[in-house]
């Protein structure tokens, strides 16, 4: 019997230090994205990497995969439903195909005049209401991160829509888009991002439309001889993080990636637009692709072209939430 209890003994107590070991392990957070390290979103997420450690004081470990390494555009949503990762900072565009339709209204062309217009969203009461919906999904919503405002690149020179006419362009899954290419006359190609490098290069997409800063880092540039700087449509990303694993975190912990998160986004959206600025330089000083700045006449064509996407897509994105918009930014719609 004393060795039944002794060895009892001996077998809890080495439980007891294996789960004590145990809780002294950080958390781990894997941040998973699918640009380059050295983009905006890349480099917002390092940076929130470094201050999840220093605020928690090593508690949590934040693992960050970029470049598609650990999963592509179609897969990390899944990934992150399932809690195969715990964080991920998705295009704005990627939450209409898991059914919340209204995150579509940042893909409506020219709805946002610049980023202090954006960020009257982003920041303000619809962006809240916006990052709610995510919620049933199992997903909680933390912050938007800037990337910045898209412009069209091609092989042949693009000064007008007609000249987008008949060209296979390159979206991100999203019926906005669809429907912002067909508006141009050009055929709408649904693309990982990973991919469209390549695409590219042989010829199965003719262009596509990007911030300079994706374009830039993905060498697209090298494949692509021309770039009309349009503005055309914003690509952002909401911060999001499994919600059954970010509730079950210990609430100082929770309090302290908050933090962390907020320092974190106010860094990458400062830096949103140097980096496209610096890459638009690069882009121009590569000497492969010749760089284009539409007239205020040849804008003016584009905005006429693509404005009437907002109307058909109100049965879609919701009116009430294009109203919202509109009023938090000031836009008034084309007559």
């Amino acid at each position: 019997m004393k060795l039944k209890l002794s060895a009892l003994f001996v077998g809890v107590t080495a439980a007891a230090f294996s789960f004590g070991a145990f809780a002294q392990q950080p958390i781990v957070i894997k941040f998973s994205h699918v640009v380059a390290a050295n983009t905006p979103k890349g480099k917002g997420a390092e940076f929130f990497a470094q201050k999840a450690n220093e605020l928690t004081k090593g508690k949590v470990k934040v693992e960050v995969y970029a470049n598609s390494t650990l999963y592509k555009d179609k897969e990390e949503m899944e990934a992150l439903q399932l809690g195969a990762v715990q964080m991920l900072a998705p295009s704005l565009a990627k939450f209409g195909p898991l059914g919340v339709k209204e995150f579509e209204v940042f893909d409506l062309p020219y709805i946002f005049d610049g980023y202090d217009k954006l960020h009257t969203v982003t920041t303000g009461e619809v962006g809240k209401q916006l990052l709610a919906k995510l919620e049933p999904k199992g997903i909680r919503g933390l912050a938007y991160w800037d990337n910045g405002f898209k412009s069209f690149s091609a092989n042949t020179p693009i000064k007008m829509p007609a000249d987008l006419k008949g060209k296979k362009l390159r979206i991100q899954s999203s019926k906005v888009l669809e429907e912002q290419i067909r508006a141009l006359g050009a055929l709408p190609q649904q693309m990982a991002f990973s991919e469209v490098y390549q695409a590219l290069q042989t010829g199965v997409v003719d262009g596509t439309e990007n911030p300079i800063s994706n374009l830039y880092t993905q060498k697209m540039h090298e494949v692509q001889k021309h770039l009309a700087i349009t503005d055309h449509g914003y690509l952002g990303y909401a911060v999001i993080v499994n919600k059954k694993f970010w509730d079950g975190l210990p609430a100082d912990v929770r309090k302290q990636l908050e933090d962390a998160m907020e320092q974190s986004t106010r860094y990458a959206n400062q830096i949103a637009k140097v980096e496209n600025d610096e890459s638009l330089e690069a882009v121009k000083k590569s000497g492969k692709t010749t760089v284009y700045v539409p007239t205020k006449e040849e804008k003016a064509a584009f905005m006429k072209a693509l404005l009437p996407v907002h109307q058909k897509m109100e049965s879609r994105i919701g009116k009430e939430t294009i109203q919202a918009v509109y009023k938090a930014t000031g836009f008034t719609p084309a007559k």
